[in-house]
């Protein structure tokens, strides 16, 4: 059974439309990323998940119950981290999480879950004099009670330095692990592709895309760009690399020692033997793909035309 099914749903605020006929599945127990332009619709599908919107039309079922007549089981189960909210200044570490665990009716350690997201140390200090990435530390301390099926990360890196971003992705691992769902929604793209199994983007209320970041990637490239740096140029040397079959491009970039920027859908070794077969010598070579922004850029953008 699918954590989360969104069948259909539409959402209009009057004459605005928020979402459009949005479907997808995050299959149990998944890291998916969410991902969209401001404005996309993201806080309006999160919101009705936790029925804080009820939606115009359409089905949503989470952890398999509905969304709208089964919230109070479905928060109980899940963990949210939501963007933009604020600690209370005049409250400790501590009694932000008491308060946490006895919303959830658990019996959770805080000083084990501070723990782990290295804010131990802070426990007893007033939340006013934390810094935002202790804030947004002790916000996914919080998220965690309960030991959660469902985890609901809107932005968490937010306010961490690497160090603090790095944590947070370790933790995303381990409640996979552990089995938890989670629900990743982010702008930092290397954040999205270093944690999530699947990938989906919205754009203007619609899904336009899920899968994987390299079934992503492999929908917005017409092949590996292919960089080699060799001693000197020649034009029959690079005539011979163009007549290859899997060579859409060529391209010189003016450097010393001069680069060939080769773009290649087959075999990366069958250019360079072309190139040492004219008298070339190859002093270096290097490969790059379709990031994860460019797969991002693509599907988002108005002049795209999928």
């Amino acid at each position: 059974m699918p954590a989360i099914t969104v069948d259909g749903l539409t959402k209009s605020y009057g004459e605005t439309l928020a979402l459009e006929d949005l479907s997808f599945q995050v299959e149990d127990g998944e890291v998916f990323g969410f991902l969209g332009p401001n404005g996309a619709g993201k806080s309006t599908t999160i919101n009705v998940l936790l029925d804080f919107v009820r939606p115009t039309a359409g089905r949503v079922e989470v952890l398999g119950l509905d969304a709208q007549t089964h919230s109070r089981e479905i928060r109980s189960r899940t963990g949210v981290l939501p963007e933009g909210y604020r600690t209370y200044d005049r409250l400790t570490a501590r009694q932000h999480l008491e308060f946490a665990i006895d919303s959830k009716g658990v019996d959770d350690d805080p000083e084990r879950l501070l723990e782990r997201v290295d804010l131990a140390d802070a426990i007893d200090k007033k939340a006013g004099g934390y810094s935002k990435g202790m804030a947004q530390r002790l916000m996914l301390a919080m998220a965690l009670v309960g030991e959660p099926d469902l985890l609901i990360l809107d932005e968490p890196s937010t306010g961490l330095d690497p160090n603090g971003a790095r944590e947070m992705r370790e933790i995303v691992r381990e409640e996979s692990e552990r089995g938890a769902t989670v629900f990743f929604s982010s702008h930092i793209m290397e954040q999205v592709e270093a944690v999530c199994d699947r990938v989906g983007i919205l754009r203007d209320g619609e899904m336009v895309a899920v899968d994987s970041v390299a079934g992503l990637r492999e929908s917005v490239s017409d092949g590996t760009v292919l960089r080699v740096t060799v001693d000197r140029l020649d034009e029959d040397a690079i005539g011979s690399v163009r007549s290859l079959p899997d060579v859409s491009e060529v391209l010189v970039e003016e450097e010393t020692p001069p680069t060939l920027a080769i773009r290649v859908e087959g075999s990366k070794t069958d250019v360079l033997a072309a190139l040492e077969d004219q008298g070339l010598e190859v002093r270096d070579f290097s490969t790059s793909e379709a990031s994860l922004e460019d797969v991002f850029q693509s599907y988002t953008t108005e002049v795209d035309a999928r």
